[in-house]
């Protein structure tokens, strides 16, 4: 990690929280909110997170799974996103998730009228608009903590 985190402060509060108050709590607000008014079911928008955490590398949302209602998804479905392509495991949106997570991450330029067109056969306008806020929060939250080496130093509740 290459900032310094006081001694018995948690990294992510003391970044997020501390060092930049009037930029860090607004994007704790932003990356918790998708979160909590997400519309999107919990396979498609855990296969866009991790698939996204996968390209960061971020180690602290690559252990994360999202839960709904005491549901998560199930044991092994990090590696079916790994594999979108042709994994069994993942319904048509949760592989067109990944997919976008991917190609937003790594090839923003390259999304054309024909992924466009399979996108709008299975998610609505608004549901694409709320897909493409989390991917935004997600890319750049989790490299930020990546980058900075603050993914290698917390901990998640229950670990």
């Amino acid at each position: 990690m290459i900032i310094d985190v006081p001694e018995g402060k948690e990294p992510i509060g003391y970044v997020w929280g501390e060092m930049v108050p009037g930029i860090g709590p607004a994007a704790a607000a932003f990356s918790m909110a998708v979160y909590q008014h997400t519309t999107l079911g919990l396979r498609e928008f855990e296969a866009a997170r991790l698939r996204t955490a996968q390209i960061n590398g971020c180690l602290f949302c690559l252990d994360w799974r999202t839960e709904r209602d005491g549901v998560k998804v199930e044991e092994g479905f990090d590696a079916a996103v790994a594999e979108w392509r042709t994994a069994e495991a993942l319904d048509r949106r949760a592989k067109l998730a990944a997919e976008y997570a991917e190609r937003y991450a790594l090839d923003h330029h390259g999304l054309d009228a024909e992924f466009w067109q399979r996108m709008l056969e299975d998610y609505s306008q608004a549901e694409i608009v709320e897909l493409t806020m989390c991917l935004g929060s997600w890319l750049a939250f989790g490299r930020l903590n990546h980058v900075l080496g603050i993914d290698a130093v917390c901990v998640l509740p229950g670990h």
